[in-house]
């Protein structure tokens, strides 16, 4: 039995033998009862908006283009951040830390030693001699 129909009536309906065939083959394949799949079938067209009339193919073409379309944007702004935003910042960053690299600092006990100029030298010529 059907959930919430239980105590509604049936209905006959006038259609051809060949459509009720039809009809019983896909309720089988639903796994539902005839009623609960027409209930199916007729929900299902009223929430899409779709009529039996009309084929899907255009429809559904449309449909996936325009979300490739929107997915093209998103990857092309995604780009864009990365061109514009990202990579400037990045490169910002790493120049500030390649510029203040800690400085070491010297030991208290080290001096600083300073190189003095020599103002006499000895001559290192093998021909002159003392």
């Amino acid at each position: 039995m059907d959930k919430g129909f239980e105590k509604e009536r049936f209905e006959k309906l006038g259609i051809k033998v060949s459509v009720a065939d039809r009809f019983r083959k896909f309720c089988k394949k639903m796994s539902k009862s005839q009623s609960m799949t027409l209930l199916m079938m007729l929900d299902f067209f009223e929430e899409n908006g779709i009529s039996p009339n009309e084929t899907l193919g255009p429809n559904m073409q449309t449909l996936e283009s325009e979300i490739k379309k929107r997915i093209n944007a998103v990857i092309a702004i995604i780009k864009d951040i990365e061109k514009h935003h990202d990579k400037p910042t990045t490169a910002m960053l790493q120049s500030l830390f390649m510029e203040l690299e800690p400085k070491q600092k010297k030991l208290i006990l080290e001096k600083d030693l300073k190189e003095k100029k020599v103002q006499f030298a000895e001559k290192l010529d093998p021909n002159n001699q003392l």
